[in-house]
């Protein structure tokens, strides 16, 4: 047996603290937790309003994906009415209870602190500044700041060297040349997003989610508190592919739970009855079958099946989950896509990437133009266009439609690497809704399109060539497999999915 004071006593005392610290981490193969989706129609005054606030989002977050430059930046803003919350509980007494949104497109887990400054918030409603107030959180007297010298600190600063971080905190030489800054805090880190931007520093504390089933707790758990923010952000739980997002964090200890996750988005278009129920947030895995398409034997139309695509790496957009996409086909008529969102080049230019938390998807010009032409000509010759609600909405194109069922064709996404073809939803890209008119005119019954225009190439330069939005998801049980580096997509019913998968973990 080791001797309290020798050197194995401790490596055993430190082994023993370890397993301590992560035995709250459950063992089995899957966790289940509810998302809560944003939508509260008491928030806009018309569904206009509510399409043109989505339509605006998606366009600038889909801009600042590709204006990432010398900072680190997360991939924000996102929008009330169309993103999903998962609930995190904080280690104070009494326990916190804070809301962040789910973002594939960021790495890092991150809410305001108090104390906390907010520029530029005097525009907000009464009623969106007590929402904000009410998810402030104070620190626990367990919580540590994250010294310079570590990883995790590095990572916040886009890999800047532990010894110049540690300079910036002002730890002398002589400390730095012998790695002895153990006491010297992460400096702050600067995050910025399309409409905004925040300033935090790193901290490490217990973490519980507490609505997984089974409940889970995270004792060393590294997150961002902002003190400083510009429009009032709200915190975000980061899904993405570096080292400080949850699904990594929890890889590094539960590699069953942490390697693969997994949602289903509950179809909603736009109608706050349907997002009552909650949309599954499955980490870990569950029985599958994987699908490739032509494997013969009528397997395409098998809709327990899994249509597989391979992760590309992006040098510039790390975090990013990017895949390759072929073409579209619209009707009978298949569109390829352009040589550039097939790949991504050294420069970080190309590929499609799915994202939680861009609403809609957004399409290079030169693809979009091409959708929409065979739309205009298969839709556009039965249906009168709606221009006033084209600029109403920022949703192009829009037709009047008639009492009879809408001819609107099918669309399917092509994407690389083993042939995988998803077939949309109708419900997933043309948006049917009564207008109300301005008075003048009477109620119609219109369509949009639900696909958006992304730029050109030239505008996409350095950045993703396209965004697959979490509207497009609704309905599809979409894997993000980290472990063999691809996405899946698999036709549920999401609702009833978050029944079945419930019922088994009770």
């Amino acid at each position: 047996m080791a001797k309290p004071n020798s050197p194995a006593f401790f490596i055993l005392c430190f082994s023993v603290l370890c397993f301590l610290l992560h035995v709250s981490v459950s063992r089995s193969q899957q966790l289940l937790l509810p998302l809560t989706h944003s939508l509260s129609t008491t928030q806009f005054a018309s569904t206009h309003h509510l399409l043109k606030s989505a339509s605006a989002r998606s366009a600038s977050r889909h801009r600042h994906h590709r204006h990432h430059k010398a900072h680190r930046q997360v991939s924000l803003p996102l929008s009330p009415g169309s993103d999903y919350t998962l609930s995190f509980t904080l280690n104070t007494s009494p326990p916190q209870h804070v809301s962040l949104y789910l973002d594939t497109g960021s790495d890092l887990v991150w809410f305001p602190c108090r104390p906390f400054e907010c520029i530029l918030c005097e525009g907000e409603t009464e009623t969106q500044s007590s929402a904000a107030a009410a998810i402030l959180a104070n620190l626990s007297s367990s919580a540590a700041a994250v010294p310079c010298k570590s990883a995790a600190c590095s990572a916040a600063h886009s890999n800047l060297p532990s010894s110049d971080l540690c300079a910036i905190a002002n730890c002398p030489l002589e400390l730095i040349e012998t790695s002895d800054c153990h006491t010297y805090k992460c400096p702050s880190f600067y995050y910025a997003y399309g409409d905004g931007s925040l300033v935090a520093r790193l901290y490490t504390d217990a973490v519980t989610l507490p609505l997984a089933s089974p409940s889970l707790k995270l004792r060393n758990f590294t997150f961002g508190c902002a003190h400083t923010a510009l429009a009032e952000p709200v915190g975000v739980a980061g899904f993405g592919r570096g080292v400080l997002s949850l699904p990594a964090q929890l890889a590094a200890d539960s590699p069953q739970l942490g390697n693969r996750f997994s949602y289903c988005l509950v179809s909603h278009s736009f109608e706050s009855d349907r997002v009552r129920r909650p949309s599954p947030l499955i980490l870990g895995r569950y029985e599958e079958k994987e699908k490739r398409v032509g494997g013969g034997g009528g397997e395409e139309d098998d809709p327990t099946r899994y249509f597989y695509t391979s992760l590309l790496e992006n040098p510039k957009h790390p975090y990013f989950y990017t895949v390759g996409l072929e073409g579209i086909s619209v009707g009978k008529r298949n569109i390829p896509a352009p040589a550039f969102l097939k790949k991504v080049d050294g420069r970080g230019t190309g590929g499609l990437v799915v994202d939680s938390g861009t609403t809609f998807t957004m399409l290079p010009a030169g693809l979009y133009n091409s959708v929409v032409a065979e739309f205009e000509n298969r839709v556009g010759r039965v249906h009168e266009r709606a221009r006033e609600i084209e600029g109403n909405t920022g949703l192009s194109p829009c037709y009047y439609l008639n009492d009879a069922v809408a001819s609107v064709p099918s669309l399917v996404l092509h994407f690389s690497g083993n042939g995988s073809s998803v077939v949309m939803p109708r419900k997933n890209y043309f948006y049917e809704y009564v207008d109300g008119g301005n008075g003048k005119k009477g109620k119609r019954k219109v369509g949009c399109l639900m696909l958006m225009n992304g730029g050109d190439e030239e505008e996409l330069s350095g950045g993703p060539g396209a965004t697959l939005g979490n509207y497009q998801q609704q309905g599809f049980e979409v894997v993000y497999d980290l472990e063999k580096s691809k996405v899946g997509f698999g036709r549920r019913e999401c609702a009833s999915l978050w029944e079945t998968l419930n019922q088994v973990q009770g």
